[in-house]
């Protein structure tokens, strides 16, 4: 395979890239109104490794460290265009007052550039989502016209904005809890399921199976089952998509990714991890509802246990307590907290504690999230990369990948396998860290 990948073409990054946003809330405008913040110099894209972070090539004393964006050209934020979808009617500039995650003396520098983002009609169902309830929505007889709509949309949009090529990222709520049921297997279930009105199709798959029809790179921002289905991946491999997801790794899952693997290493066993959050945003409000929290506390719980492997380690492992709160909280608004509270024990198995107290905002932890997962979509595609992206998993809670494997979720090994991908696809070697070239002569 890697043989296969020294040997790519990347297509020409030149021109016009659409970004289709379903769910124009807080995530996506302040995606957004950043992107328009930066073009104007009134910001930084702090977060964001497509635009900040270096990628050494080569030996060490060989001192070749570039941007990632001067290794492999991305598409630049000037030629960035937006659209999406909501069940509220509110263009940027007003869902971006509302969500109340970024200053006014902020948006209102850009107030023109996102007043002139409208959202187009969702695709909803209030019995995916139990605690939203909007009136701008589609009105159709089954979920397969409800696709054939969005469908519509998406070349509409491309035609109307004189696109080149475009991405899809759901930064859209959390949809109640569902399973792997018969109609997900093949393509051919799916779209069956789709003209039968079935329950185990939610709004979020309408989205994906759109996209990936009209070619266009999806990934999902939320824990929703949506495109980690084989219909899905065979659909994508047929029509020669990209796909990745699921569900942004922003706040108090971004600490485990980073902690986890340290104690791990260290041969420190773990007890039992406590957290808990506290958040007053709209996604607050949704997760509020059982079913819907159910589908954030599957994805939030995956990640110690493969990171921990219990299975090789049970004297460290095998007893870890594992519990995951969410409380809705309105006056925090989109500024959540997520409070952790860790029984470790050492040597001779004498106990220790660790405590955090992450003050994040989720929106602010997002948005870069999202920007990079566009940039590298878009290059997935011009580079005839198709299926699923696992070399994306550094941005998701839950990665989606190959039936036969275990999902990767250590932070670390994840950069590491984002940058090699990076590399070979430049035509560089890829870097193992071993080192011994160095001191072996």
């Amino acid at each position: 395979m890697i043989e296969q990948m020294k040997n790519i073409k990347i297509s020409d990054v030149k021109g016009k890239v659409g970004v289709l946003l379903p769910g124009m809330g807080a995530v996506a405008t302040t995606f957004i109104a950043g992107i328009i913040a930066i073009r104007k110099n009134l910001a930084k894209p702090f977060g964001s490794l497509t635009q900040l972070q270096h990628i050494r090539l080569g030996r060490r004393d060989e001192h070749r460290n570039p941007l990632i964006k001067e290794l492999i050209p991305l598409t630049e934020l000037n030629d960035l265009y937006f659209g999406g979808w909501d069940l509220f009617e509110d263009d940027a500039y007003q869902a971006a007052m509302k969500a109340g995650v970024l200053e006014k003396e902020l948006l209102n520098q850009i107030k023109d550039e996102l007043q002139a983002i409208k959202p187009m009609k969702a695709v909803f169902d209030k019995k995916y989502v139990k605690k939203l309830d909007g009136t701008y929505v589609k009105k159709a007889n089954n979920w397969y016209e409800y696709y054939e709509m969005v469908r519509e949309d998406i070349r509409n949009f491309k035609k109307q904005h004189n696109l080149d090529r475009m991405v899809m990222i759901w930064t859209g709520s959390t949809e109640i809890y569902m399973k792997l049921s018969e109609v997900h297997q093949s393509k051919a279930a799916f779209e069956k399921a789709m003209k039968e009105n079935h329950p185990d199709i939610a709004p979020s798959m309408i989205y994906a199976w759109a996209a990936i029809a009209e070619g266009v790179p999806y990934a999902n921002g939320a824990p929703n089952l949506t495109a980690d289905i084989p219909a899905m991946y065979e659909f994508a491999e047929e029509m020669q998509v990209p796909l990745a997801g699921k569900d942004f790794k922003t706040g108090q899952t971004l600490m485990k990714t980073i902690l986890a693997p340290g104690l791990k290493a260290r041969m420190l066993g773990v007890e039992g991890w406590f957290s808990t959050n506290i958040l007053g945003n709209r996604d607050g409000e949704v997760l509020d509802d059982p079913e819907s929290f159910k589908t954030k506390e599957e994805s939030k719980l995956s990640v110690l246990d493969q990171i921990f492997q219990p299975e090789l380690y049970p004297d460290l492992y095998k007893d870890l307590y594992h519990k995951v709160r969410i409380n809705y909280y309105p006056p925090r608004k989109d500024n959540k907290e997520g409070w952790d509270n860790i029984d470790i024990y050492g040597w001779l198995g004498y106990p220790m504690q660790i405590k955090i107290d992450f003050l994040c905002r989720d929106s602010i932890l997002a948005a870069p999230i999202v920007l990079d997962l566009v940039l590298f979509l878009d290059l997935a595609k011009r580079a005839n990369f198709h299926g699923i992206q696992e070399w994306l998993s550094f941005y998701f809670k839950s990665p989606i990948h190959a039936p036969n494997l275990y999902p990767e979720h250590d932070l670390f090994i994840q950069l590491m396998k984002l940058k090699n991908t990076l590399r070979v696809m430049a035509g560089e070697k890829e870097i193992t860290h071993l080192g011994l070239e160095y001191y072996m002569k």
